[in-house]
């Protein structure tokens, strides 16, 4: 709930700065009368719309979980970034028709170091309070700040772009430069747009996070207990800033109840350090087997039927595998 209420209030701010960036857009494209400025301001209205459904979504998502939602309500998140960047994509749309018709009727420009002295102001915010909100959405794993910040820091790079070439229109006067500026920009926009979509999308059908789950496979490897035997069919499911982790664990089949459970609950401290507290663990125990004791590293055993041939490093096919390791599954 922590987490939840941190993200609300981190893009409470990303909205707040879009608001006030937008209207500094604004303020400079009637200074100058620049197309390149308008797609900007028209990419910041996205900004300020896209800001308010984040901020809707992450007030849904800190909800805590009920009877209608037992995993919680993370996945609002997922639909707020896939909105975020269907609305990139229509920002850039426009920007592009705008900007072929500026092309083929260029329009005398004015004012243009208030201009340029405006918009620069603006990406020098987009870009501090963009990486604030990826750097808080990478640690809460939220979806909708790493899309806001992204977007952000996209407006950044844009604005830049169109600062390059107000310059270049300065000294050389060549008009046409304003509308070809702003077509190749719509384009950066869109693609990141496109790049927001395809993880919401992601997020939304489950697909699975390999890069996620390549950090997990490592932290396991390193830090295997000897009564351990494995871990298999691990999977990883976002809920928005809340991770669903669920895998099988083999313990020696001698446990009791009590002693498998301790067991599990060092599994789940160890995921619980390197990857926070906004995580729900289900883990079920299975018995090792005969076959076990060639991989196994305990040496208490008192039970033990083979002797010891070789440990199966863990890695993600072993993990993600629905089967107990063995020497066959090295092969």
């Amino acid at each position: 709930m922590n987490t939840g209420l941190e993200n609300l209030r981190v893009q409470r701010w990303v909205v707040t700065v879009a608001i006030m960036l937008f209207l500094l857009k604004i303020v400079a494209y009637f200074l100058t009368h620049s197309v390149a400025i308008l797609t900007d301001a028209l990419e910041s209205t996205v900004n300020v719309i896209a800001g308010f459904i984040g901020l809707y979504s992450l007030y849904v998502a800190s909800k805590p979980r009920d009877e209608d939602h037992p995993y919680g309500h993370g996945k609002a998140e997922f639909l707020s970034a896939a909105v975020e960047g269907t609305l990139i994509l229509i920002a850039g749309l426009i920007i592009i028709f705008e900007s072929v018709s500026n092309f083929i009727h260029p329009r005398s420009l004015q004012k243009l170091d208030y201009g340029i002295l405006l918009i620069a102001v603006t990406a020098l915010i987009n870009f501090v309070v963009g990486s604030i909100s990826i750097k808080k959405g990478t640690k809460n794993n939220s979806l909708a700040l790493v899309a806001s910040g992204k977007h952000l820091q996209s407006d950044t790079w844009s604005t830049l772009g169109i600062i390059a070439g107000l310059i270049a229109i300065k000294f050389t006067g060549l008009l046409w430069l304003d509308g070809a500026i702003a077509i190749v920009l719509a384009l950066y926009i869109m693609y990141t747009g496109y790049g927001i979509l395809r993880k919401s999308l992601a997020g939304i059908m489950d697909e699975a996070d390999k890069d996620l789950l390549q950090r997990m496979v490592v932290l396991l490897d390193a830090n295997r207990r000897t009564n351990w035997m494995d871990i298999h069919n691990l999977r990883v499911i976002k809920y928005g800033g809340q991770l669903h982790v669920d895998c099988h664990l083999t313990v020696p089949w001698y446990f009791n109840v009590n002693e498998a459970h301790v067991e599990v609950d060092e599994l789940a401290n160890l995921i619980r350090r390197e990857f926070g507290d906004s995580i729900e663990m289900a883990v079920h125990t299975d018995a090792c087997m005969d076959f076990s004791c060639f991989i196994c590293t305990k040496s208490d055993c008192n039970v033990r039927k083979h002797e010891y041939v070789q440990q199966v490093k863990w890695d993600m096919k072993h993990l993600q595998s629905n089967r107990k390791h063995s020497l066959q599954t090295i092969e």
